[in-house]
């Protein structure tokens, strides 16, 4: 293997490129190990900062990058990643992460965004959460608990759930209507996470139909 020049801590840049297209589809970062994987499996790895750990792109939502090639720069402490991308490649649903040029940025209208790009990340958090206990299966997790219940217990807490909602906003109780619906939100997703749907689908599902 080429080596590498990573930075201090051991990463190099990543920049992953449609193969096809040409689009550029989103920039993460690599170790050696990651790069490894990526050459050994021929699915995109990469090394996150915030976890400290690896993570396989797709892993969760299913939009895996199947790699082409890799080519690195002049200097070499740059990669190049040509893949195949088998569904959107940004968390927020758009088929690249530079999806917003500086004058959407400034612009007061394509600003609304940002709400909804971080209720995706805290969502996509949450379900990393969700899939993690279910591997794992700590001692006195509640998730594990519902897991290890099988699909007819988590079915019975969201119809629980629901009903609390339907109580809630009943009774015109606005903080109770959204504590509720935040517990019937969190039981959906380990409902949908048990039978491997991702957000990613419910959403592009949602925008099937408002085409």
């Amino acid at each position: 293997m080429i080596d590498i020049n990573y930075d201090e801590k051991g990463l190099v840049p990543a920049v992953v490129q449609d193969a096809k297209s040409k689009e550029v589809l989103m920039v993460a970062y690599m170790n050696e190990e990651s790069l490894k994987k990526t050459i050994e499996t021929g699915k995109a790895w990469f090394y996150s900062r915030k976890r400290k750990s690896l993570w396989q792109k797709g892993e969760t939502s299913g939009n895996v990058l199947e790699v082409k090639s890799i080519f690195y720069d002049c200097d070499k402490d740059t990669l190049l990643l040509k893949v195949d991308a088998k569904g959107p490649a940004c968390h927020t649903g758009h088929n690249s992460c530079f999806y917003r040029s500086l004058s959407d940025i400034q612009d007061s209208d394509n600003e609304k965004d940002e709400p909804q790009e971080n209720a995706l990340n805290f969502l996509n958090e949450l379900v990393d959460i969700i899939d993690s206990r279910f591997k794992e299966k700590p001692e006195g997790s509640y998730v594990a608990k519902l897991y290890n219940g099988g699909r007819e217990r988590i079915l019975k807490k969201v119809g629980e759930e629901a009903t609390e909602v339907v109580i809630a906003s009943m009774s015109q109780d606005k903080d109770a209507t959204i504590y509720e619906s935040a517990d019937l939100f969190f039981h959906m997703l380990i409902a949908l996470r048990y039978d491997g749907i991702t957000i990613e689908e419910v959403i592009n599902e949602l925008k099937r139909r408002h085409k």
